[in-house]
């Protein structure tokens, strides 16, 4: 079903350095919304063409620039208020943390304070885009520890990896990371497994939805 997702679009988040882990958190914001996988991809691959990956470079394109490139990838929907989104994250992050996103990590007290950290960057930064985000980076900052997302709990019951109490999120995160290294798998590689479960469970949902629609 594919690895982690920031892998998909060239993002070294396993070097633990700030500027990688910048980029998957522009693409976490933008995967965050209500919009296609697809259109999220295309749109964070504008920002990298026009070398658009640092707080400093977004903050010097302003909105109106940024209001651009998100319309070239697709994100015309969403675009003004993205557009406000990632500017007030930007600054935020460059006077709370001085840009480096390792800083923020740093400072938190436990996953609990790190979420809280991630959304009190931007208005509008939600639970949706920092679990995305979080997800990612289990394995390679300590205190990242998100609960799994309703698709990764549907992906792993279709394939029978959950006993009781599925909807128990963190014995089901438990049941899974036990899984996972019963067969071998390495803490840093887990990102991988959950994303894999994540397909799996949009591909049930696009299932269920062509189900209900009549489809075949």
């Amino acid at each position: 079903m594919g690895g982690k997702f920031s892998t998909a679009l060239g993002i070294a988040l396993a070097s633990g350095e700030s500027p990688e882990i910048f980029k998957w958190l522009l693409a976490a914001i933008l995967f965050g919304a209500r919009i296609s996988g697809r259109i999220a991809v295309q749109t964070y691959n504008e920002f990298s063409r026009e070398n658009l990956l640092t707080p400093n470079d977004l903050l010097r394109r302003g909105w109106n620039g940024l209001v651009e490139v998100l319309d070239r990838g697709g994100y015309v929907r969403y675009d003004f208020k993205t557009a406000t989104k990632l500017l007030e994250v930007c600054r935020t992050l460059m006077e709370r943390y001085h840009g480096d996103l390792n800083t923020l990590h740093s400072g938190a007290k436990g996953p609990g304070d790190l979420e809280q950290r991630i959304r009190q960057l931007g208005k509008g930064v939600g639970e949706v885009s920092v679990g995305i985000f979080l997800r990612e980076m289990r394995g390679t900052w300590r205190k990242a520890e998100p609960l799994p997302s309703d698709l990764v709990l549907s992906g792993a019951e279709s394939l029978g990896l959950l006993g009781k109490n599925p909807k128990d999120r963190k014995r089901a995160l438990e049941q899974l990371k036990a899984k996972w290294a019963e067969e071998g798998g390495r803490l840093a590689q887990f990102p991988d497994f959950e994303a894999a479960l994540l397909r799996r469970g949009l591909a049930a949902r696009r299932n269920s939805r062509k189900r209900s629609n009549g489809g075949t």
